[in-house]
């Protein structure tokens, strides 16, 4: 019997231009959307898109002049990473990919996306941080973990082998 779309449960994966996003990516590729496994997934690629106001960091004299540009920027990488993402995704055969592109903190955005697509799981890189550093610049993978309603798996970087 074929699995109907409102059937298949929903994957997100957090992306963004980062080895650690792709190899988060590659990883539910090749281990949980593979075309030789019988799954009845939906994948969904959400890129979290940070402000304007969040990368210029001031309003002043001659701001009028960089929000366009920057806004620009932010457009322009949204969409490479996003194409990369799904590039990836039709060389691994899996078709049945969505991307949602999302302004705001990547921690908020992908719990956020969670509840929009009713995900079953997400799964987000780790780039590896130790204690302190995750405590002083706040872990994604860490508060996805604790606040996201659904399974959270962190892919870690692969370990290189001597």
């Amino acid at each position: 019997m074929a699995t109907t779309e409102s059937e298949k449960q929903v994957i997100l994966i957090g992306i963004d231009q980062s080895d650690f996003s792709t190899n988060a990516l590659l990883w539910t590729l090749d281990h949980l959307l593979s075309p030789t496994l019988n799954h009845n997934f939906k994948l969904v690629l959400v890129y979290a898109r940070p402000s304007v106001s969040a990368s210029v960091g001031f309003v002043g004299p001659g701001a009028s002049e960089v929000l366009p540009i920057v806004e620009a920027d932010l457009r322009r990488i949204a969409a490479k990473v996003t194409e990369n993402a799904i590039d990836l995704c039709h060389k691994k055969s899996v078709n049945d990919v969505s991307v949602d592109v999302m302004e705001g903190d990547p921690r908020i955005v992908l719990c956020d996306a969670v509840e929009k697509h009713h995900a079953s799981m997400l799964v987000v890189g780790s780039h590896g941080y130790g204690a302190l550093k995750r405590a002083v610049l706040g872990s994604v993978s860490d508060y996805c973990a604790h606040h996201a309603h659904c399974t959270v798996m962190i892919v870690k970087k692969p370990k290189h082998k001597h």
